[in-house]
């Protein structure tokens, strides 16, 4: 199927064709199109158009009315104040348009006119480390990001770049080496994440508490810092073994999450350790980087410190290690010239955004970004507690990512148990439903603030029924489906021909603006548009529920067909929009 040109498309390139008619001297105008609580739409450009022509905008527009007349489109066009256009759009216009999306299986959203390759690195969790509450936002964020610009026909790469190297790994792997049997499993799969985090967790603390009492084993933890980064293969075949421990406990969070998290997006800091020295060489034979006291450094005239010098970006330190820069420029080397990569979207705290300000402009400098080629910070802010200060349990610890959503199942479970009664749901899928409710409940309040806000969590809000929560939207999808249990013999048919209740035209103009709040998530990187769209539309579905009838009373069968034809596409696009968002539809709920 084609794209479907939607109607404030239509009417845009209407009214610009009217202006280029009406004042060729113009050249090509734009019309400056709105949705209107006066019309349907409302364009403005006759202002800004007569302002440079030194004319009269509503005579104009006057001309620009008559040029517009005639055709299907438009039901009424009048001017308005200084020369505003009104535009009302017939009622056969929606209803064909909407028939012509409902033919179409993505629901006549176009694919992008130039699509690229876009590396997403996001979920991002430290090997031997539990995920907390922080790391909720770069995954949720990150894999709403890679479906919707999926959707756009983007080709999408997945990064994780999970935090495996360092020096504290020294002391965990001589432990280890000291106590080989710590980690042994007869088998990966007999092991649950809680197990795997449970055994990461002991060993870290044994090993702290002899690194900090034993001088003799601290040296031979740090001399074990030495073997690893040289590559010896005893050394990183225990680091192996806390890279795969880390990895049963990640994919059971992940899973908890209903998230996709494949091996082969997993690579870490240690994916590029074999580039590190050839991207220090590069910048310091180009003159990017210099050396400063020993170590290799860039700087930058708008990066001082509190003492006003200058804060250079360390790319080596001093006594010969690599900093997160070097690891961080030799990724992008890598997203750009082998997975050949037109932009890099990093989803990572606001916090790091001067660390990443700086890796940009460096690697602008050494030509890795340029025209062509560009890197993105989506910056997101902090997860906070009702008491709006970051989220903490009530002893003041980091709260612990698998508690936070085993909490919101939970609070989903009653929720579901009072809504399902009657609907003869067996506990099997209550359960089920309570897991779709629950986890869906946590992602959408993170996905409906702009990433860049924080945001307070507030478990009793976002599984209420009333407001903007995705158990609203769950419900109203769940709604959509229903009325079909109960129509009986009835179709949803499209009927061109019938005039439409107010509720029908405002739900049916909604409907039609899917593709183009897609276009923005994508080209903005901002899913909070798209959760405000499928709430709105769920808000306009529940208002057309109570005010047009589809099964009780009966209306006539065109009228019931057309509306039948109206909680079809409803749902389909409630659907496919949370899909996106990676949030379930339950049928019944």
């Amino acid at each position: 199927m084609a794209p479907v040109t939607s109607l404030a498309s239509t009417v845009d390139q209407r009214i610009a064709d009217a202006l280029s008619a009406a004042l060729p001297e113009a050249g090509s105008a734009d019309p400056l199109l709105r949705r209107s609580d006066r019309a349907d739409f409302q364009a403005n450009g006759m202002l800004a158009l007569a302002k440079k022509l030194k004319g009269n905008p509503r005579e104009l527009a006057a001309k620009v009315v008559d040029a517009l007349a005639g055709g299907d489109l438009f039901k009424e066009v009048e001017v308005s104040g200084p020369g505003f256009l009104n535009i009302t759009v017939t009622d056969r216009a929606i209803v064909e348009t909407l028939a012509a999306r409902a033919a179409d299986d993505r629901l006549g959203v176009p694919f992008a006119a130039e699509p690229g390759t876009t590396v997403i690195d996001y979920a991002q969790p430290n090997v031997a480390k539990e995920m907390h509450v922080g790391h909720l936002r770069s995954a949720v964020i990150g894999a709403a990001m890679v479906e919707i610009l999926e959707f756009t026909g983007e080709n999408v790469i997945r990064r994780h770049h999970i935090g495996d190297w360092g020096t504290q790994f020294g002391m965990l792997i001589q432990y280890l080496t000291e106590h080989p049997h710590e980690l042994d499993h007869s088998r990966a799969d007999e092991v649950s994440g809680e197990e795997a985090m449970s055994n990461l967790n002991r060993l870290y603390k044994a090993a702290r508490t002899v690194f900090d009492s034993d001088e003799e084993f601290k040296t031979r933890a740090r001399d074990r810092v030495v073997a690893l980064q040289a590559g010896d293969a005893d050394t990183l075949a225990q680091w192996q073994r806390f890279v795969d421990e880390s990895k049963i406990y990640f994919h059971s969070v992940f899973d908890k999450l209903d998230m996709e998290i494949r091996d082969e997006d997993v690579v870490g800091e240690s994916g590029y350790n074999d580039m590190l020295e050839e991207t220090c060489r590069i910048l310091e034979e180009t003159g990017v980087a210099v050396r400063s006291d020993g170590a290799l450094c860039v700087f930058f005239d708008d990066v001082k410190g509190p003492d006003g010098n200058p804060t250079p970006l360390i790319v080596k330190k001093t006594n010969g290690g690599y900093g997160y820069a070097a690891t961080d420029l030799s990724a992008i080397r890598d997203r750009v010239g082998n997975l050949k990569a037109n932009t890099l979207l990093y989803v990572v705290d606001a916090r790091q955004s001067l660390h990443f300000k700086m890796v940009f402009e460096t690697a602008r400098r050494a030509g890795w970004l340029n025209e062509d080629v560009k890197a993105v910070q989506l910056a997101f802010g902090t997860v906070l507690g009702k008491d709006g200060k970051p989220f903490k349990t009530r002893e003041g610890e980091t709260v612990r990512l698998v508690d936070l959503l085993d909490e919101a199942v939970e609070r989903a479970s009653a929720v579901v148990r009072e809504k399902s009664e009657g609907l003869g749901l067996t506990e099997d899928e209550i359960v089920e439903r309570a897991t779709e409710v629950g986890i869906g409940a946590v992602k959408y309040a993170d996905l409906s603030t702009s990433a860049a806000r924080d945001y307070k969590f507030d478990l009793d809000q976002m599984v209420s029924l009333q407001g903007d929560t995705s158990v609203y939207i769950q419900y109203a999808y769940a709604r959509t489906r229903s009325i079909f249990g109960r129509a009986g013999d009835r179709t949803p048919v499209a009927h061109p021909e019938l005039a439409l209740a107010p509720a029908e035209r405002a739900l049916g103009l909604h409907l039609d603006q899917f593709g183009e709040v897609l276009a923005e998530a994508a080209s903005g990187y901002e899913p909070h548009k798209l959760t405000a769209y499928l709430y709105q539309l769920s808000s306009l579905f529940s208002t057309f529920y109570t005010e047009c009838p589809v099964v009780k009373p009966a209306p006539p069968q065109e009228v019931a067909e057309n509306r039948l034809f109206l909680c079809d596409l409803t749902g389909r696009t409630l659907r496919q929009g949370m899909a996106l968002l990676g949030i379930h539809t339950p049928e019944r709920l």
